[in-house]
């Protein structure tokens, strides 16, 4: 569902918001147009509050009052061409969901692996940078915008990460 510009900016700035005022150390990550893939540690050892947070704070930030902070909300939103769409796909999920109100922006579960050796993260690494590759969106990692990729190749990329000593 993310492919307009501030749809990403939202992520990124949801992430960094996350970084700077909840603890997450973010080592590697890449949003895609449907999902999100992270490595990151949470400072208090709270990493499934750390994604509630994350969650919440992005939820708010794309539902109507609150305007995102680089455009508007996807119902206010007037180039959005799939606004019926995704608002109905959003308010379908929240009425299967008592802890929702509205409308549900994120799954309820997460798929968390244990990264446990050095191989195992460098596979799941190799794996999330090269996810905009297998789908087709560019050519090289490093390309995607929107991931670490260009950190790990020496540059600076629109969001901060952790360097793992």
């Amino acid at each position: 569902m993310c492919t307009r510009e501030e749809y990403f900016a939202l992520l990124t700035d949801s992430l960094d918001f996350c970084r700077k005022n909840k603890g997450m150390e973010i080592y590697t990550w890449c949003i895609m147009s449907s999902h999100v893939h992270l490595i990151f540690r949470a400072k208090d050892n709270n990493p499934n509050i750390l994604l509630k947070e994350l969650k919440t704070y992005t939820s708010k930030q794309k539902h109507p009052p609150i305007p995102f902070k680089r455009g508007l909300s996807i119902a206010e939103h007037k180039q959005e061409s799939r606004k019926e769409w995704m608002l109905w796909l959003m308010e379908r999920a929240g009425l299967k969901n008592s802890n929702v109100k509205h409308r549900q922006f994120w799954q309820q579960h997460n798929q968390p692996i244990e990264l446990w050796s050095a191989a195992v993260i460098d596979q799941k690494i190799n794996y999330i940078h090269n996810n905009p590759v297998e789908a087709g969106f560019v050519s090289e990692p490093h390309h995607w915008k929107y991931s670490s990729a260009i950190d790990f190749r020496g540059g600076k990329g629109v969001l901060e990460i952790e360097v793992a000593v």
